[in-house]
């Protein structure tokens, strides 16, 4: 009877220990593999077009949607993925599951009675590329893939406001005061105002009367040549001259009276 208990509690011990070694096989079986070779190097737009996904409708217009899936029955679940991404300048690392940075990530089960995580959920600015990726999963496979994604609209780039400045701050050229300020060709007194050569008593003086007595008395030697009242004193020398041709004449009909008598 002894015996048969012993190998009970034997063929019990092994049952158990078996049990707990299929209960952890799962944990030992984790690996890591890596991103389909085809989808390396490839932007959102040129997957299937798959907007409608739920999971897709809190997206931002601006931003990329990306569903990754893990296929095969023995690949288990994904416990980590790492995603890198060039956004045209830098590379750029995303890890799902990741709530500390700016990049929106989840992982769904299949759900029914064996439950597996194979579904990944990622939002990135439109126009990221794809470059590489890994993943950590609780089975074996040979790779995982993107199953579709919903691509967003890159915005444009708005035009930078310097160029504008320095068109319109053009005060020199609109500043043309010294171009409309031309006070010196317009202020021309000095062509104007010629009583240099509208005062031209010395032509006059040429034809004035000294040439016409000169059978005079030679009074006309004493009229100035120089002097701004040159005509004035040209009429008194007239006047004078005048008087003496009129004294004249008067005293030769003195003479002739006084001869005849």
């Amino acid at each position: 009877m002894s015996q048969r208990r012993r190998v009970a509690r034997a063929a019990f011990s092994a049952t158990a220990a078996t049990a707990c070694l299929a209960l952890a096989t799962p944990a030992w079986a984790s690996s890591t593999i890596g991103l389909k070779s085809a989808h390396h190097g490839k932007k959102a737009g040129y997957f299937t077009q798959q907007c409608d996904d739920e999971r897709f409708a809190n997206l931002p217009d601006d931003h990329d949607g990306w569903h990754f899936v893990l296929p095969g029955k023995n690949s288990g679940s994904f416990e980590t993925l790492t995603l890198t991404f060039s956004d045209g300048t830098n590379d750029v690392t995303v890890n799902i599951p990741d709530g500390t940075d700016a990049y929106p990530d989840s992982f769904y089960s299949t759900g029914g009675k064996d439950p597996r995580q194979i579904h990944a959920y990622l939002f990135t600015p439109a126009g990221w590329k794809l470059v590489d990726g890994s993943a950590t999963i609780s089975g074996t496979g040979d790779d995982f893939n993107v199953s579709h994604t919903c691509k967003g609209t890159v915005p444009k780039p708005t035009p930078t406001p310097t160029p504008t400045p320095s068109v319109s701050e053009s005060p020199e050229p609109s500043e043309s005061p010294s171009a409309s300020e031309s006070p010196e060709p317009s202020e021309s007194p000095s062509a104007s105002e010629s009583p240099s050569t509208s005062e031209s008593p010395t032509p006059s003086d040429s034809a004035s009367p000294t040439t016409s007595p000169s059978g005079g008395t030679g009074g006309g030697s004493d009229l100035p040549l120089t002097g701004v009242a040159v005509t004035g004193m040209a009429l008194t020398g007239v006047a004078l001259i005048g008087g003496g041709v009129a004294l004249m004449t008067l005293r030769r009909r003195r003479d002739r009276i006084t001869f005849t008598g």
